[in-house]
C-alpha cells in the first residue's frame, strides 16, 4: 500500500494519472515511442498541449475573457523575476506574506520602485494582513495565495483598478475564486498540479506591452503566447502529467466537487491539533491554509515518540519547513481523506501514549 504522502512538494498525485504517465513513458498513444522520444512538435504533443491549456482555463472559469495560458520552464521563481520584467515600469505594490513573497519582492526591486502596502514578518508570516491600501498608480499588485512554509492562507481578496498578480502554486485550482479578478496567475505544478519541471501562467493579454524597456525573447510573455508555449522546447512530461491531472479533477466534478473534499480534510485535522492538548497550531486561525497545516507539540520530549508513531503509520513528509520545524501535513487536490484520518489517528494514539 502507498504510504501517506503529506509532502509539500513535489506533490501527491491521483493514483489514476501515475499508472496513466507510467504507461505513457513505455508507449505513448500506441504510437509504439515513449512521451519520453516523441518531438514536441508533433501532433500527439501538440494536442497534449492544447488540451492542457483549454482545461486551465475551462476550470477556473476564464473561457472567452481575454486570458492566455502558457506553460514554461523555469518554476515560480523565474516568475518573480518575469513579472516584473513584464509588467513593472516605474513602481509596484507588493504584499508581504512569507517566504516566496520575500524572494518575489526582492527580484522585482531590480526593475523599479517597490511599495511593501504590508507585510507579517513582525510575527514570523504567522498571519495574513489586513486592512492595507493599495496605491492606485502602481502598475500592479502582487500577493501571494498560499504560503507553504507557514502555513497562512488569503481568504479575501482586494478590489483593485489596477492589474493583481498573484502566485498560486500551493493552492491553485483547490478553491473556489473569482479567478476574473487577477490579470496574472503563476503556479509551479509541483505543489498541486504535477511534477517539478513546468510553470502554468495564466495571463490576461491586454496588461502587456506597457513598459518601456526591452525584454529579451525568452522572458517576454509576448515571445511565448505568439508561439503557443513552444518558443522553445517545453517540459513535454510535466505537462502530459499536469494535463492528466487536470483532466482527472475535471471528471471528478471540478474546483467546487475539491473544494469541499479539502475543506473537510483540513477540519478534520485542524479540529484534532485544536482539541489535542498535545499539540498547537502555528498561524492565526481565522488564516490557516487548507493546503498546508502547520503546527508543534506542546512538549518537545514528545517529539521522538511522535516521529516514530508516524513513520510506523506509513506518513511521509510530515516535518516541517527546515527554517521553522515543528510539523507541516500538506493536503493537497489528490490527497485522500484516509490519510488525514491516519495522521489524526496517530496524534490520538500520542495522546493515549503520553
Amino acid at each position: 500500500m502507498k504510504k501517506h504522502n503529506f509532502s509539500a512538494g513535489p506533490c501527491i498525485l491521483p493514483e489514476e494519472v501515475l499508472q496513466k504517465a507510467s504507461e505513457a513513458v513505455i508507449n505513448f498513444n500506441n504510437d509504439d515511442l515513449s512521451l519520453l522520444e516523441i518531438s514536441h512538435r508533433s501532433k500527439p504533443f501538440v494536442d497534449v498541449m492544447e488540451h492542457a491549456r483549454a482545461l486551465t482555463l475551462e476550470l477556473l472559469g476564464l473561457e472567452n475573457k481575454g486570458y492566455k495560458v502558457l506553460f514554461l520552464q523555469g518554476g515560480a521563481s523565474t516568475q518573480f523575476l518575469m513579472a516584473a520584467y513584464n509588467l513593472l515600469n516605474k513602481k509596484a505594490a507588493y504584499l508581504n506574506t512569507g517566504t516566496w513573497a520575500d524572494k518575489a519582492i526582492k527580484e522585482a526591486k531590480l526593475f523599479g520602485e517597490l511599495i511593501e502596502v504590508a507585510s507579517s514578518k513582525d510575527k514570523n508570516f504567522t498571519y495574513i494582513p489586513k486592512g492595507y491600501k493599495v496605491p492606485t498608480d502602481a502598475d500592479y499588485f502582487h500577493c501571494t495565495s498560499n504560503n507553504t512554509i507557514f502555513g497562512t492562507q488569503i481568504k479575501e481578496f482586494p478590489e483593485l483598478d489596477i492589474p493583481m498578480v498573484c502566485d498560486m502554486s500551493s493552492d491553485i485550482f483547490s478553491r473556489q475564486l473569482d479567478f476574473s479578478k487577477f490579470d496574472l496567475i503563476y503556479a509551479g505544478a509541483q505543489k498541486n498540479m504535477g511534477p517539478a519541471g513546468t510553470t502554468v501562467i495564466i495571463i490576461k493579454e491586454d496588461i502587456l506591452g506597457k513598459v518601456e524597456r526591452t525584454i529579451p525573447s525568452m522572458l517576454s510573455y509576448k515571445t511565448h503566447i505568439s508561439k503557443d508555449s513552444m518558443f522553445n522546447t517545453p517540459a513535454v512530461f510535466p505537462v502530459y502529467v499536469s494535463m492528466l491531472t487536470l483532466q482527472w479533477l475535471k471528471d471528478l466534478g471540478g474546483i467546487p466537487f475539491i473544494e469541499k473534499v479539502n475543506q473537510k480534510k483540513a477540519d478534520l485535522l485542524y479540529n484534532e491539533i485544536d482539541r489535542n492538548p498535545l499539540f498547537q497550531g502555528v498561524v492565526a486561525t481565522e488564516d490557516r491554509s487548507i493546503m498546508n497545516a502547520t503546527f508543534t507539540l506542546t512538549n518537545e520530549t514528545l517529539k521522538d515518540t511522535f516521529d516514530s508513531l508516524w513513520k510506523e503509520a506509513r506518513i511521509n513528509g510530515l516535518n516541517g519547513h527546515r527554517s521553522v520545524g515543528g510539523y507541516r501535513a500538506s493536503m493537497y487536490n489528490a490527497l485522500p481523506l484516509y490519510s488525514v484520518q491516519a495522521l489524526v489517528d496517530t496524534m490520538r494514539e500520542l495522546e493515549r501514549k503520553a
